[in-house]
């Protein structure tokens, strides 16, 4: 058995390797977790010696495959715990990160199944994040960009957003920001906002630089969907 601590290690390091490659540093870890570089260190030692993680001195750690197999399973709980609570028992999309994280290690495999089947087995969750599928599949490379990579006059649409802070989700529920949306850029100013206009009429919206980076967007399409999403206007 693994303690919740652990899984949440392997989490973060799954994502971390998505987002930016293995192998994954002490520091990207730490930050990742809130954590200091010396408790990172004792616990990689630790999933070594489990197997769940191959450490290169100096460079970093990635998972062995056995470690990504558990890093998926906390990620499906988490993702349809996440659709569960806001689809069944009406949380806003920026209160149920914390509720997920809470419940993500103690559901039952029997459990799992239901919640997915109540939820139409969805492929993603509140935020736009993927779902791994029940046998954990790796996820799909994410082709997305940033928000803030984009220039004056581009169009996209918004696919994920992050689910760490609660009052940054609740900002972009305000905003009409969620995923699905049709974006065009309006203006980059030099010192961090990046206006955006949102969906197909003029109401416009300027985003600091930090929510910007957050959300992550595809090139628009011309029929107005997405990976099968119909794009909001």
């Amino acid at each position: 058995m693994l303690s919740d601590v652990m899984e949440d290690y392997l989490k973060a390091i799954y994502t971390l390797q998505t987002e930016q490659g293995p192998p994954v540093s002490t520091s990207a870890i730490a930050d990742a977790l809130a954590k200091t570089p010396p408790t990172v260190t004792s616990m990689l030692g630790k999933l070594e010696e489990r197997g769940l993680v191959a450490r290169e001195k100096y460079k970093g750690v990635e998972l062995t495959p056995e470690g990504e197999t558990v890093a998926l399973e906390v990620i499906r709980h988490h993702r349809l715990l996440e659709a569960y609570l806001a689809e069944h028992l009406d949380y806003d999309w920026s209160e149920v990160h914390d509720e997920a994280d809470a419940l993500e290690h103690h559901i039952s495999e029997e459990f799992e199944r239901r919640v997915a089947e109540a939820l139409g087995d969805p492929e993603v969750d509140p935020h736009g994040d993927p779902i791994p599928s029940a046998d954990l599949t790796p996820l799909d490379v994410d082709d997305s960009t940033r928000l803030d990579d984009h220039a004056v006059g581009e169009q996209v649409v918004v696919t994920r957003v992050s689910d760490r802070d609660e009052e940054e989700l609740q900002y972009l529920s305000d905003a009409g920001i969620t995923p699905g949306t049709r974006l065009e850029i309006v203006d980059v100013a030099p010192f961090g906002m990046v206006t955006v206009r949102v969906g197909e009429g003029d109401r416009e919206q300027s985003l600091p630089e930090a929510v910007a980076r957050s959300i992550r967007v595809v090139p628009a399409t011309e029929d107005g969907t997405e990976y099968g999403t119909e794009v909001e206007g």
